[in-house]
């Protein structure tokens, strides 16, 4: 069934949040059940210029990559009646006009639960003009500790989407996250030494 069938045709809707959504969807949702979908990992492999970067450096955030023997946990949000629209409506700008991600339809598996549910999921693809493809931990870490935009420091992206997968998913090993998160640490007494350097004008 395609999307717009399913908006037209159903009286709820789950949307599926990996990213910044985790903390972050700023759209009104019925409920939410933290969950996971198979077939996809999750990768700093995306370019951000607005957000969490510019044009000049631009940061660095996750999307989804196809990989049959991963799954990615995230949460779920299910909007009913008008909050489809409402929460499509502010996603298409958030999510596709200014991270230029596209949309697809996905099993979501609330934890705890055996049947799937069909949610949407935003993913940014290798033919998106600022996708940035993969790159060593160090390389990840050193292009996000350089990156701001308007919706904050690309490190606090990064921290919070890892604090998100400590505290609800324990459980789960995301050696990628987790290695950048590293990495930015030991790199954070050169990015305070720097900062204390800075002329002041």
């Amino acid at each position: 069934m395609k999307l717009k069938e399913i908006v037209t045709e159903k009286s709820s809707l789950w949307i599926f949040g990996y990213g910044s959504l985790v903390w972050k969807p700023d759209f009104k949702f019925s409920r939410s059940k933290i969950g996971y979908i198979n077939g996809y990992s999750r990768k700093f492999w995306h370019g951000d210029t607005f957000h969490r970067g510019n044009k000049e450096t631009p940061g660095r955030v996750v999307t989804l990559v196809e990989d049959s023997e991963a799954c990615t946990w995230g949460v779920g949000y299910e909007v009913h009646g008008a909050q489809i629209e409402e929460s499509l409506r502010y996603l298409n700008i958030r999510e596709s006009s200014l991270g230029g991600y596209v949309t697809e339809l996905v099993e979501f598996y609330p934890r705890g639960e055996d049947e799937a549910v069909l949610a949407l999921v935003y993913i940014a693809t290798s033919d998106n003009p600022i996708y940035l493809g993969p790159a060593s931990s160090e390389e990840i870490a050193a292009q996000i500790a350089m990156s701001s935009g308007k919706t904050g420091h690309n490190i606090e992206y990064l921290v919070r989407l890892a604090e998100f997968m400590r505290l609800y998913c324990p459980e789960v090993e995301d050696d990628h996250l987790f290695s950048i998160e590293t990495a930015i640490i030991a790199m954070l007494p050169y990015l305070i030494n720097k900062k204390r350097s800075m002329p002041v004008f």
